[in-house]
């Protein structure tokens, strides 16, 4: 993974080449070896699902965690079960659109619109991220940056490290503390700065509100009222701080981590962060 990563003239010296040249070409190659060499190893010799690490992709029996390279590529794998598809048909009924102001139909995947991406490299070309959250601060939006901890593809400690590169006004000097919700579970924990917050959920994959629906519903609410992420009993103002450790230091083990394949028709429980059993989800 290193070696793909950092290794001459892969990830990294590609992503540069594609930035230095602006060639589709070159940035569609660069796209497309990151992808395979990097972002989906997880995938190919673990069989889990680079979203979210916990769950088994791998068909069959219990997975044996030895191994080789060489079975891992020949097993068969199969789509995560979560989170399931059945919110596209929510999505798209006539109430729901009426509510929202929709006018045309929610689609998940546009495989037209993938391609005119990948033809051009698009996740291989710079997207100056920390320049634009910059910019953003000093119109005075509130910004957070949030990751679930399972997630691989927007992982914790690469977002962490972007948070850091914003370099926003107080933050270096600012720590780690709980977010507080009405149930008083700890789903997470804060970073913040005046308007900037760095935000770790615990057990979540990519779609933080699929997998941690309170805390994201926390997040949104106290950003748009402009109150502190972790209570949301404070006004924000340019000298506010959370005072805490200069990183999360929140261990979970593997609690969630499931060793056998999730069934296709499970369901994903929000309270103990694992899958329903299959009777369960039907009951449910």
């Amino acid at each position: 993974m290193y070696n793909s990563l950092f290794g001459k003239g892969n990830c990294v010296d590609q992503i540069k080449y594609c930035a230095s040249s602006g060639i589709d070409d070159i940035c569609s190659a660069a796209d497309n070896f990151c992808a395979f060499e990097v972002e989906s190893l997880y995938d190919i010799y673990a069989g889990r699902d680079e979203y979210d690490i916990r769950g088994m992709l791998i068909r069959g029996p219990k997975v044996a965690h030895h191994f080789t390279d060489h079975m891992l590529r020949s097993v068969e794998l199969t789509p995560d079960p979560f989170p399931e598809v059945f919110f596209e048909q929510y999505l798209n009924t006539p109430k729901v659109q009426s509510a929202v102001g929709a006018f045309t139909n929610y689609s998940e995947y546009s495989s037209t619109v993938g391609a005119a991406f990948g033809a051009t490299g698009d996740d291989g070309r710079e997207s100056c991220t920390i320049e634009d959250i910059q910019l953003l601060l000093q119109q005075g939006v509130h910004v957070i940056l949030y990751a679930g901890d399972a997630d691989y593809v927007c992982n914790l400690q690469g977002v962490e490290v972007v948070a850091d590169k914003v370099n926003a006004p107080g933050y270096s000097s600012a720590g780690f503390v709980n977010i507080a919700t009405s149930d008083l579970i700890i789903h997470g924990q804060v970073k913040q700065a005046g308007s900037f917050a760095f935000v770790r959920i615990f057990e979540s994959g990519h779609e933080v509100p699929y997998y941690q629906p309170l805390a994201a519903q926390v997040l949104f609410e106290r950003a748009l009222h402009h109150k502190d992420i972790a209570t949301g009993r404070h006004d924000i103002n340019p000298q506010y701080r959370t005072v805490g450790t200069p990183h999360s230091l929140h261990h979970e083990g593997n609690g969630t981590v499931q060793f056998e394949v999730v069934d296709q028709s499970a369901t994903y429980n929000t309270t103990t962060n694992m899958p329903n059993s299959p009777t369960n989800s039907t009951k449910s």
